[in-house]
């Protein structure tokens, strides 16, 4: 049978960006509202979120605007009917974590703990999703690492383990997150461990300039692949995203 007589699955878009709880730098303002709006417009396939408020008692008493039910949902809302949430840091008042929103079916979902000792909690959220026209599961994991250097080496290392013992060999794979690797580290690591490509990289030769939002200078938000091609990936513009959060967003089309 001719390949043409098998239809290739659609490109699969995906977005990634840290919304710093939903407030504005500084914690100055909420907005939320505004964010959802703009991540509307962007009608990402996937989009994957650090730094997701869970809960917080003390800010849904004195914000007028603060929604209901968790930000997670809140955002999703009704064009993306499938999201995880995987929490990281458990304060008196709240929690937050990070979370990915599909437009496909999430088959499973878990968050690995790679916090380690020190005040930073940390997590990889690792999302299994069923995409039509894909024979294979894609496999989509959430990634914010920590501040510290030697935190980041033992989390990559714990990202690695992590694929190999869960993903299989031959499944599509995006990676994608803050990195918080302003020494550009993780890519070589990723790369021969794991199979790993920096969609920016591999398009443009560096990585991304994403913080801070208004005024770019380090590159610590990622994609990376693993069998899958990447069609023109693209930093988003500061207007209105530099209001918006204090990491520029990524999104790029994965060809599966």
């Amino acid at each position: 049978m001719d390949m043409a007589d098998h239809p290739a699955a659609p490109p699969l878009t995906v977005m990634t960006v840290n919304i710093h709880k939903g407030f504005t730098t500084f914690n100055r303002k909420f907005i939320l509202p505004e964010l959802r709006d703009a991540v509307r417009k962007i009608g990402a396939d996937v989009v994957f979120l650090q730094e997701v408020l869970g809960s917080h008692e003390g800010h849904g008493r004195r914000i007028q605007d603060w929604p209901d039910e968790p930000h997670y949902e809140f955002l999703a809302d009704s064009i993306w009917p499938q999201y995880a949430y995987g929490r990281n840091v458990v304060y008196p008042k709240g929690e937050h974590g990070n979370a990915v929103m599909s437009k496909f079916p999430i088959v499973h979902f878990q968050n690995h703990d790679v916090s380690l000792p020190g005040p930073e909690k940390r997590g990889l959220l690792h999302c299994v999703l069923r995409v039509p026209g894909q024979p294979v599961d894609v496999h989509a994991i959430c990634v914010h690492l920590g501040l510290a250097e030697s935190h980041r080496v033992q989390q990559l290392d714990l990202l690695c383990e992590m694929v190999r013992s869960e993903v299989p060999d031959n499944a599509p794979l995006v990676v994608a997150g803050d990195f918080n690797d302003w020494r550009r580290r993780a890519n070589a690591i990723l790369e021969r461990e794991i199979g790993l490509r920096e969609v920016f990289v591999h398009a443009y030769g560096e990585s991304a300039k994403t913080f801070p939002a208004r005024f770019p200078l380090l590159s610590l938000d990622r994609i990376y692949v693993r069998n899958a091609s990447v069609h023109l990936p693209v930093v988003l513009p500061r207007r209105p995203w530099s209001h918006l959060s204090d990491h520029a967003p990524l999104v790029a089309e994965i060809h599966l």
